[in-house]
């Protein structure tokens, strides 16, 4: 698609730069709200805390003179102009995950500026995205850019937790011709893997044999990495131990801290469940500890030994799970266990798996399920397998996007395939676009999560091209 040469992006892009004070005070009210989701409550079905993100975002929206329309608190969106034809979509969320520990620059919910960067749950992922969306449709309005397609904002509540949000938005209204989500990294995304979740687990006699572990619990959400287990002892001598705890941290490059009489905690670092390998298992870890120190034998230390036969450390790939595959469309299948709680009566993990073009249900659920009871564990898979997604990488939609991306960062334009799933999963002609730049670790989903000012500044230039090369 040729580029309006009538447009003058240097006013653009000027506009945008005098408008980066703005966006910061922007993002840090966006992101002093705690929107991890909640209990429902009488009109706002995901909590506290992602009503007021959403109606953050609804009323900056129309702040800036946008229509907004409010979807009973699940969606809210913001048209360009109304009065052109639905053509593109930007599809950004308001919530976030669970703030963690281990944060070091702020607290999770208290956003600053510091060296070049804003810190803050959120910020990444996908607040600060989202402004950027926000931001480039503004800089279009104020400064008289006409179009003669329709651009829409869709701004969602509940994203992180299985994207309730977006199915009901879908139920009332139509699919545009093309979306875009500012919820993953440049240059574009165009295959997101399926996604597999199990279930693992085992009931047992509770022995009072000493010493004894009495709790195990880590994980946050199904789809981080844990980054802090905490394990309760009965009879053990953690100082007699000493030996094995350190032992473990060493091989393990895991902090283990004595927090109680009887209580050790681990801590590693999270990451995201589509790229494990980048995490350090606080979960794991714990498993393992338990399967070294000198614990009576019985069921339920069986248990977390079988379970440890099936997920070895530091192995991300799903092998001895027997589902370890890869293809060349969307490369390797990833695997991590990330949701931990065992008692002296039960056992219960689960873990997150992102699959590629080929997985079956047969090569994958139904080996799964196999290895899993092979094991002598029990196994199910409530979801089931969550197929993929693909949008071709030669469409018009693709290449003018790419092409956008080029034109203002000189960065090679190329279609990617992750493991992470965005808002687009389900829609035809949607990919993930942006708004972290290549090769930067924003921390999302972790602690210290952050945006970089100028990769925001970047991103706004970039849909400002990409909304007038696709719908001026």
């Amino acid at each position: 698609m040729l580029v309006m040469s009538n447009i003058n992006r240097d006013e653009l892009f000027k506009w945008v730069d005098d408008h980066e004070k703005e966006y910061i005070e922007d993002l840090k009210g966006f992101c002093s709200i705690d929107s991890v989701k909640s209990a429902y409550v009488a009109g706002m079905p995901f909590g506290k805390g992602p009503f007021e993100a959403l109606h953050y975002g609804m009323n900056l929206a129309e702040r800036y003179g946008f229509e907004v329309w409010n979807y009973d608190n699940y969606v809210g969106t913001a048209d360009l102009d109304k009065t052109l034809p639905r053509s593109l979509d930007m599809l950004a969320h308001t919530d976030v995950v669970p703030a963690g520990e281990g944060w070091t620059v702020t607290e999770p919910f208290s956003p600053i500026v510091k060296d070049g960067r804003i810190y803050g749950r959120g910020t990444s992922d996908d607040k600060g995205p989202l402004l950027c969306a926000m931001y480039a449709m503004r800089a279009i309005r104020e400064n008289g850019v006409k179009l003669r397609k329709g651009v829409r904002l869709i701004m969602g509540a509940d994203e992180e937790t299985g994207s309730s949000d977006i199915k009901k938005y879908y139920e009332q209204e139509p699919e545009a011709e093309m979306t875009f989500s500012p919820d993953a990294e440049f240059p574009l995304i165009n295959i997101e893997k399926g996604q597999f979740e199990g279930d693992i687990s085992k009931s047992f006699t509770e022995s009072t044999a000493l010493p004894r572990l009495v709790s195990l619990e880590a994980g946050l959400a199904l789809n981080a990495v844990p980054q802090k287990a905490v394990l309760r002892f009965e009879g053990l001598s953690l100082q007699k131990d000493n030996e094995i705890v350190k032992r473990l941290e060493k091989d393990f490059s895991v902090e283990c801290q004595i927090t109680g009489p009887d209580e050790i905690t681990i801590i590693g670092r999270s990451a995201h469940a589509s790229t494990p390998e980048g995490g350090i298992n606080a979960g794991l870890a714990g498993l393992n500890l338990i399967a070294r120190l000198p614990l009576a034998d019985c069921e339920q230390v069986r248990a977390v030994k079988a379970v440890l036969t099936l997920f070895p450390w530091d192995e991300t790939d799903g092998k001895h799970l027997g589902i370890k595959m890869e293809d060349k469309e969307s490369h390797a299948l990833s695997c991590t266990l990330d949701l931990y709680h065992v008692t002296t009566t039960e056992l219960s993990v689960k873990f997150d798996s992102r699959t590629p073009v080929m997985a079956t249900k047969e090569n994958c659920e139904d080996m799964a399920r196999k290895t899993v009871e092979a094991a002598g564990l029990d196994f199910s898979a409530p979801k089931g397998m969550i197929p993929p997604h693909a949008v071709p990488g030669d469409s018009p939609f693709v290449k003018t996007l790419l092409a956008s991306l080029e034109a203002v960062t000189g960065l090679k334009g190329e279609a990617q395939a992750i493991g992470g799933g965005t808002y687009v999963h389900e829609l035809k002609n949607g990919v993930a676009f942006g708004a972290v730049l290549p090769d930067v670790d924003t921390h999302m989903h972790g602690a210290d999560e952050f945006f970089d000012i100028s990769n925001a500044m970047i991103a706004i230039k970039v849909y400002i091209e990409a909304i007038i090369r696709l719908c001026a």
